[in-house]
């Protein structure tokens, strides 16, 4: 049992080390999809934000419904130095939840046998 214990605190340091660390040197530049859907347009900046001149795709793009959502952008309610908490924060959600299915998939097939 303590095999196991050193083995999930390993892990964990190893979540915290790539999610909360590693993140900050994560490229800010768009990805290929980003940048595809900008060719032929320029991004003006204009005191209600940026805005797109020029004929693109991204022009008809709209704001997703989930960009107000607190880990929207990689960030912790968009400020800016939170990169790192949200990483962590998104990285144990997802390991919260794998570990709840995973462990009502082993639950129902004890009890199913």
């Amino acid at each position: 049992m303590r095999r196991h214990w050193r083995f999930w605190a390993g892990f964990a340091a190893a979540i915290v080390l790539i999610a909360g660390v590693v993140s900050y040197f994560a490229s800010s530049s768009p990805d290929g999809l980003d940048s595809a859907t900008l060719q032929g347009c320029q991004v003006v900046a204009t005191d209600h934000g940026e805005q797109l001149t020029g004929q693109c795709i991204a022009q008809h793009a709209t704001e997703h419904p989930l960009s107000v959502s607190p880990l929207a952008d990689y960030t912790v309610f968009g400020h800016a130095g939170s990169v790192g908490a949200a990483g962590i924060i998104g990285a144990v959600v997802v390991l919260a939840l794998a570990g709840g299915a995973f462990w009502l998939l082993a639950r129902s097939r004890r009890s199913g046998s």
